[in-house]
């Protein structure tokens, strides 16, 4: 009879803990099918390689435009293991980028950056550091002409360089590649350094050649998957060249950080690097100062590489298009002929008088589409928008990837009826 009891206890207890183990799993797969529900729709990932089987590696904003058409402006995808909410549309990144700003205000993790830059630096920094590092970056760079008539003087006299440059081919084919990286550059290299590289210097042509080298690799295939699957080690070979890259470009940066120290004057600043030296000077004793040796470095890395090829290569787009199409080249040179006096180069102050002109503008730059899917950002914590719930530390992509040729324009300026 005991035993009968024991057993009988023992089978009762038993079953107590299987209903509470089964109440437990239904709870937690309610709760999982809840959170997946919450997540904005996509295609049904695949083990491993998630749904890397519908993007094209080579052509990604094109893949996540495809399927933006499929499941709407805010979708879900996997690069392999690594989740990712996708936002497209005009409306739709101006909803999350303007009103939603602090939401998603957080630089996702990228590991070739991570590698790259420890954290350090405007570009690919967080939290605190990144507000700090901005704020004062976009505070120094107005200081010294960005966005002032200031500017425009160094543009114009860089210009008068470029056309002398040109001018001495008479009329022989060249190519425009490096010499608009060099004329791009000196423009940034005048605010960064106060200073400008003669065309023809080879220290300055290696140092564009490794940014518009890294500038390839860092959006090749390779690379990608080595973001997406870090820990595999025969996926590195790319990124070992880009840290190798990157290694040449901060020692040629050393040595003119070390110019700049030895001739620093803090009533004489030169320019971006002069005046972080200044602020290193004035929060030396502090002991946990952001304005350290590092984020010199990689703050003006991120300056001097993000403008240059991205604008030369909007420049070459525009001479290859005006050249492609010399009806819409004559119009231009008609309504500058109008506007600017002869001999004279436009200024900024000119662009509300050349409305067709301003619109060939914007759309080279929407037909070149330098950069389609942005910088990748993360959500800091769980974020409700358009009626999903985008988990804390979600990967997010913005494919700024236009096919209406003045969608984003015409929003931009309220302008209306100027045809190319």
């Amino acid at each position: 009879m005991a035993i009968q009891s024991l057993l009988q206890y023992v089978g009762s207890s038993l079953l107590l803990y299987l209903a509470a183990g089964l109440v437990a799993l239904l709870y937690f797969l309610t709760s999982l099918k809840k959170s997946v529900c919450s997540l904005p729709p996509g295609p049904r990932p695949l083990p491993l390689i998630g749904n890397l089987n519908v993007v094209d590696l080579k052509k990604p904003f094109q893949s996540l435009t495809e399927l933006s058409k499929i499941y709407g402006n805010v979708f879900t995808v996997y690069f392999g293991p690594r989740k990712a909410v996708v936002l497209a549309g005009y409306e739709t990144i101006k909803d999350a980028l303007l009103n939603h700003a602090e939401e998603f205000g957080e630089r996702a993790e990228i590991p070739i950056f991570r590698k790259m830059t420890q954290g350090n630096g405007i570009a690919f920094s967080h939290g605190e550091l990144w507000k700090t590092m901005r704020r004062f970056t976009l505070s120094t760079l107005r200081d010294f002409g960005m966005g002032r008539r200031t500017i425009e003087i160094r543009i114009l006299e860089e210009v008068n360089s470029l056309i002398k440059y040109f001018e001495s081919y008479h009329g022989k084919p060249f190519d425009t590649k490096m010499i608009l990286n060099n004329a791009v550059s000196n423009v940034i290299c005048s605010v960064l350094f106060g200073e400008r590289f003669e065309y023809d210097d080879p220290v300055f042509l290696t140092l564009l050649k490794l940014i518009n080298e890294n500038t390839k690799l860092l959006g090749s295939p390779m690379v990608l998957l080595y973001n997406f699957y870090p820990s595999l080690g025969f996926l590195s070979g790319a990124s070992k060249t880009v840290l190798q890259n990157v290694s040449e470009l901060n020692a040629f940066l050393q040595k003119l950080f070390q110019e700049h120290k030895e001739e620093f004057n803090e009533n004489n600043l030169t320019g971006f690097v002069d005046a972080f030296l200044m602020k290193q000077q004035q929060e030396s004793k502090k002991p946990h100062t952001m304005f350290n040796n590092r984020n010199l470095l990689f703050s003006t890395l991120d300056l001097f590489a993000a403008g240059t090829e991205t604008t030369s290569t909007t420049v070459r787009w525009g001479l290859l298009l005006m050249m492609k199409y010399p009806e819409i080249q004559r119009k231009i040179q008609e309504e500058m002929d109008h506007v600017i006096e002869p001999g004279e180069l436009p200024k900024l102050e000119d662009r509300k008088k050349m409305p067709y002109t301003d619109a060939v503008i914007h759309e080279i730059q929407r037909f070149a589409n330098i950069v389609p899917m942005g910088v990748s950002r993360s959500t800091p914590t769980d974020v409700n928008f358009q009626g999903y719930v985008i988990p804390k530390v979600s990967l997010e992509v913005s494919s700024l990837h236009c096919t209406d040729s003045f969608q984003f324009y015409l929003k931009q300026t309220g302008r209306k009826n100027i045809k190319i």
